[in-house]
């Protein structure tokens, strides 16, 4: 057996309010769910990014919890990547620097294909890549 796809990706952060207003306001991500002081939950194409602050999942479910999720988290900055086309991460580019959000990095990969990132606001790692970096 062989997963056939990542389906959720989790991303922890320390300020759930200025998470939602970067992947909403300045991501454009639509908002799924959402628990006060627990997660945050957005559609992204065909899968879902999970926003968690991290104090909260690590607390067990209550022995009669109606979706006994295991805890979890982790601490300091993650990473994520965007797929994007070539034009699309000149596109990103422009509007992030619109919305006064720094290029931290920006580069052709060896094997071929762009990649650009930033922080967001927990200063997680996020970045925006062609496919073609991972031979897809």
């Amino acid at each position: 057996m062989t997963p056939s796809a990542i389906l959720e990706s989790a991303l922890y952060v320390t300020d759930l309010t200025a998470a939602e207003t970067f992947y909403t306001g300045i991501l454009g991500l639509p908002l799924l769910g959402k628990v006060e002081g627990r997660h945050l939950f957005f559609r992204c194409g065909p899968g879902v990014l999970l926003v968690f602050n991290a104090d909260a999942t690590k607390v067990p479910p209550a022995p009669d919890a109606r979706l006994p999720v295991p805890p979890h988290g982790a601490v300091g900055e993650g990473h994520l990547c965007f797929a994007a086309t070539a034009d699309e991460i000149m596109r990103w580019k422009a509007h992030l620097e619109a919305k006064n959000i720094a290029i931290e990095s920006e580069f052709e990969w060896p094997q071929g294909g762009r990649s650009i990132y930033i922080r967001d606001p927990s200063g997680n790692s996020i970045e925006f890549a062609e496919p073609r970096i991972w031979g897809l």
